[in-house]
């Protein structure tokens, strides 16, 4: 699912899925915000790849770098245009920026918006 086609499927999955119950600081006006580090777990639990990280104003930033492509789903939360540092990160830095909760709930909402729960199902969240 790295195409560009199925990539905006996904990311309009996301923005549906999106809300104050996948972040704290989610905004009606900003849906994104809050959502990188969360985000960054669902799709490396649909795609695969690379979870990294770069500072925006003094905090960690997450996405994904998958077949050696930046992938930032969340990056409309901001209003400049962000500064890649590509530094390598991982699951559980990413989920220290969110809770299981959270990322059940995103996990659930894209994986049936995207028709892609058939594909995971019987595996736990660690397994893709």
């Amino acid at each position: 699912m790295t195409d560009e086609p199925q990539s905006a499927n996904l990311q309009s999955a996301l923005q549906s899925a999106w809300s104050i119950e996948t972040s704290s600081k989610w905004l009606p006006d900003n849906p994104a915000r809050g959502q990188c580090s969360v985000t960054a777990l669902v799709v490396q639990d649909i795609l695969g790849g690379d979870i990294v990280k770069t500072d925006v104003d003094g905090a960690w930033h997450f996405y994904n770098l998958i077949g050696g492509m930046r992938r930032d789903f969340s990056e409309s939360q901001f209003a400049s245009p962000v500064f890649y540092a590509d530094l390598p990160s991982n699951r559980d830095e990413a989920f220290s920026d969110t809770s299981p909760e959270q990322y059940r709930i995103l996990r659930e909402r894209v994986l049936a918006e995207t028709g892609a729960k058939e594909q995971f199902a019987g595996l736990s969240p660690q397994e893709n």
